[in-house]
């Protein structure tokens, strides 16, 4: 029991752990003709120990073939495979664990047959235009229809043109070609049931048969009439696009006439692709035609307005665009009717129009294309096109156009204007286009402060200067500006400038407000001085004493002599003045400065024969000298200083006596060195005298008035 379990166990274990091989599916067939019928499928061969055995029923289904297969494909023989039959095919993939079978797939072998390349026999120019192609297959069709195709393509091109020929025989014709055109040919071909193309047979070259010149394409470029309205026209003409390649022309004859006259002019045997005439300013026709052995061609007639004629504008707008490996041009035109068109490019640097001229004649499209290796690279070409309609030329449109850009040969130079406080405006000047290489997009600005972070700003390429703004005061910058094309940008020189520490509107805000206030501060104290002038004037012109008119000079004999006072009244009567004692001022001894020689000898020469007079209506006033003048009179010197006397009037007699009573009371308690101002030491002998008092008085003598009071003249 537990054997049979056992055994058991390990068979369902065994059946669990098979793996059988992968169903064969997507069978495909190619029967090569008089060959073999070669089949493959996939999955291909997953491990070593996997097998295949292909079974084949031919003949209709009458007979069978098998054989063992390693690998996922199997060559029936040609025995087996003999058109028109039909076939069918089944595979079975095996291995340790198993097998299993494909679905069976049926094939007719015409629908899946295929032949070598055909071979050309010859191929013959049979006229001007047209080849006949004789070939053969490679096997023995036996009479099944073909499908042949041939491609063909000029010498010069790389673009094939293909032809396809039903219930093909083994020559074919090949119409339609360009005459004296050198051509390449191949051939193949197909059962017309079968799916599979031969390949390609080998190349042939051939020329075709010469004809006359096929039609030009004429031009002319017109030069500055002179002062008669004469002008010269130089004539320009070549092969047509399309043109054959190889076409011969032996000349070339010009025909011109103007159109208000019957008369013809011609030129013959002309060798060159180009002629100059001398026309008169009036509208031509001209007409251009080439020959050679078998003819000539059409002609091509051009129409030279007149000097004063206005052209007409045919073309709205164009562009031009790079599309590797071409520069093209489209361009879009306001009148359908105009179907013909002359472009024209020039490099711009070119001194003359003529001979680095070329153009080219469009007809049926609005573009034209050329080859950018046909262009000088980093060239900027003027390129126009002329619309024709009929044989009038009209208006061009220009643009300018580069085949190839690259980055500028060098950077703009950049200067730095109106420095600011925080804004700086940089200006460049454009590159010339010969430096170019190309059409400038933008112009970016650089800018870093010392030790700061490099920013930019962009501008468009119309623009040739840029406002910074945000700087940093009283900072140095450096600048640079960099010019891109399409290709790249250049850098140009670097320059360095600095922010201003203060600008001109608060150099003028703060002149304006100094300025202002000294005209507020003039204005007020002119105003000040003309409401109060007393108050002003001693401010601005101060009275300074002159010693020289002290009235000291007229001291005589011993006492002080006084002068009457003039009249005041306009009666001529005198009023009688009297003396008014004040209190000595600090700075009497500066304003009392006199020559103290010449005041000694004065008094010392007029002192003895001179006596006291009287100043009042024979009043008499006593005289009081210095104690230190040598010859004053006996009992009436001092030792104290005395005070200086005034003239008054009589009525202020009773006040000038009350204040010298009170002056002498306060000099009696004073020392005598208290008369002096305040700081100043009494002059001695053995000390030194300052400069400017050096001559000046060291006595004085005061008049006082004989009413004053005994005991104040007791007291001095």
């Amino acid at each position: 029991m537990w054997t049979l379990a056992l055994w058991a166990f390990s068979f369902l274990c065994k059946f669990s752990l098979a793996v059988l091989p992968t169903k064969p599916e997507n069978i495909s067939c190619v029967f090569y003709f008089d060959r073999n019928l070669t089949c493959t499928w996939r999955p291909e061969k997953e491990t070593n120990d996997t097998s295949y055995i292909v079974t084949l029923t031919y003949s209709y289904g009458k007979s069978n073939y098998s054989d063992n297969a390693t690998e996922a494909s199997y060559s029936f023989p040609r025995s087996c495979a003999m058109p028109p039959d039909i076939c069918s095919v089944e595979v079975q993939a095996q291995n340790g664990d198993g097998k299993v079978k494909s679905d069976i797939t049926y094939w007719h072998l015409i629908s899946i047959a295929k032949t070598e390349p055909p071979i050309i026999l010859s191929v013959n120019p049979i006229c001007n235009r047209m080849f006949q192609i004789q070939w053969k297959p490679r096997e023995k069709t036996r009479g099944f229809p073909l499908v042949c195709m041939l491609r063909f393509r000029t010498v010069n091109s790389s673009r094939w043109t293909e032809v396809n020929f039903e219930n093909c025989k083994q020559v074919c014709n090949l119409t339609g070609l360009q005459a004296f055109t050198e051509y390449v040919l191949a051939l193949r071909f197909r059962f017309n049931d079968s799916r599979y193309w031969s390949k390609w047979s080998k190349e042939e070259t051939r020329v075709t048969m010469e004809e006359v010149p096929h039609v030009l394409d004429l031009w002319r470029i017109l030069e500055p009439a002179d002062m008669n309205g004469d002008r010269k026209v130089r004539l320009l003409w070549k092969k047509a696009r399309g043109a054959p390649v190889l076409e011969k022309t032996f000349g070339y004859h010009i025909q011109y006439f103007a159109e208000n006259s019957t008369n013809l002019t011609e030129i013959n045997n002309i060798t060159t692709q180009q002629y100059e005439l001398l026309l008169m300013s009036q509208a031509h026709s001209v007409s251009v035609t080439s020959f050679n052995s078998l003819g000539k061609s059409q002609e091509t007639i051009l129409r030279i307005p007149d000097v004063h004629e206005k052209t007409f504008q045919y073309i709205k707008s164009m562009q031009a665009y790079i599309a590797e490996p071409l520069l093209v041009v489209n361009w879009q035109s306001s009148i359908p009717a105009v179907d013909t068109w002359i472009v024209e490019w020039l490099p711009e640097a070119a001194m003359s129009k003529f001979p680095a001229l070329s153009w080219e004649s469009v007809s049926q499209v609005t573009n034209w294309t050329i080859e950018q290796d046909k262009l000088k690279p980093f060239t900027c070409y003027n390129i126009s096109v002329y619309p024709v309609l009929g044989h009038r030329v009209g208006e061009p449109y220009s643009i300018q156009a580069y085949a190839k850009e690259g980055t500028p040969l060098k950077g703009p130079e950049t200067r730095v204007e109106n420095i600011g406080l925080r804004t700086a405006t940089i200006t460049w000047k454009e590159i010339p286009k010969s430096a170019r290489n190309g059409f400038i997009n933008n112009y970016t600005v650089f800018y870093q402060a010392e030790g700061g972070k490099e920013l930019s700003k962009t501008v468009n390429s119309h623009a040739l200067q840029c406002d910074l703004e945000s700087l940093t005061r009283r900072t140095s910058y450096t600048v640079w500006v960099m010019a891109s094309t399409r290709a790249g940008g250049t850098n140009g020189v670097r320059i360095n400038f600095k922010t201003l520490s203060i600008s001109v509107f608060e150099i003028v805000l703060l002149t304006s407000l100094v300025g202002g206030g000294l005209l507020l501060l003039s204005i007020k104290t002119v105003t000040f001085g003309l409401r109060k002038p007393n108050r002003l004037t001693p401010l601005c012109c101060p009275d300074v004493p002159n010693p020289a008119e002290s009235s000291l000079a007229t001291w005589l004999g011993d006492g002080f002599k006084k002068s009457n006072m003039k009249e005041t009244g306009n009666s001529g009567n005198t009023e009688d003045v009297v003396l008014k004692p004040c209190p000595v001022p600090a700075d009497l001894i500066d304003k009392l400065v006199v020559n103290f020689e010449n005041f000694l000898e004065v008094v010392l020469t007029e002192e003895a024969g001179k006596g006291q007079a009287s100043i009042l209506g024979g009043e008499a006033n006593e005289y009081v000298t210095s104690p230190s003048r040598p010859d004053g009179p006996p009992g009436k010197s001092f030792k104290e200083p005395s005070i200086l006397t005034e003239v008054a009037s009589e009525d202020s007699h009773s006040t000038c006596s009350r204040m010298a009573d009170e002056a002498y009371s306060e000099l009696a308690r004073q020392p005598s060195s208290s008369c002096q101002s305040p700081g100043l030491s009494p002059p001695r002998e053995d000390q030194a005298q300052n400069p400017y008092l050096k001559n000046s008085v060291t006595t004085r003598e005061f008049l006082v008035h004989e009413n004053i009071p005994e005991h104040s003249k007791g007291e001095v």
